[in-house]
């Protein structure tokens, strides 16, 4: 009598074996499928559609009146806004403060637009180096009324409402 099992067959292990691998490649052609899917409607389920209306497209021009977060008036200054139709993307320049930044569509409600602006340009470090920027339609044609918020250096909220034509 022996003290070692007896040998195994091997007869059956590359079949088990080919039964492993195409298992696990289907799994990852699913999840490969079912991520493209989710990729593809990622955005545009909550939002609609996430880019600039044709109506919103062109160069806005305008005067800002900034307060302070307990209301009191700060200041009065110039804002151009460029969009184009069908981008994500746009540009700003505060024109009073020589400042210069970029526009990225975050939400988009209908006629409400909400931009992210991150500065580009600042020179003599006037502006605030991130703000939110809300659009909608103005009060009269060709129009855009525009909400400014952003936190100065110093900490304090800071909005500034007006319109664009």
């Amino acid at each position: 009598m022996s003290l070692y099992p007896p040998p195994r067959s091997t007869r059956h292990t590359a079949r088990r074996r080919r039964s492993v691998v195409v298992a696990v490649a289907a799994v990852v052609v699913l999840g490969a499928v079912l991520g493209a899917v989710l990729w593809a409607l990622r955005g545009t389920a909550a939002t609609g559609d996430s880019t600039v209306p044709e109506s919103y497209a062109g160069i806005w021009r305008g005067e800002m009146s900034q307060v302070d977060d307990n209301g009191a008036h700060v200041t009065d200054w110039g804002a151009e806004i460029k969009l184009e139709h069908g981008e994500e993307r746009g540009v700003s320049e505060w024109y009073t403060f020589d400042c210069r930044g970029s526009l990225s569509l975050s939400e988009r409600d209908g006629d409400r637009l909400v931009f992210d602006y991150v500065e580009t340009y600042d020179p003599d470090e006037r502006c605030v180096d991130e703000s939110r920027l809300v659009l909608t339609s103005g009060d009269a044609a060709g129009t855009l009324s525009a909400e400014w918020t952003a936190v100065s250096h110093s900490g304090v909220t800071m909005t500034s409402t007006g319109t664009l034509r």
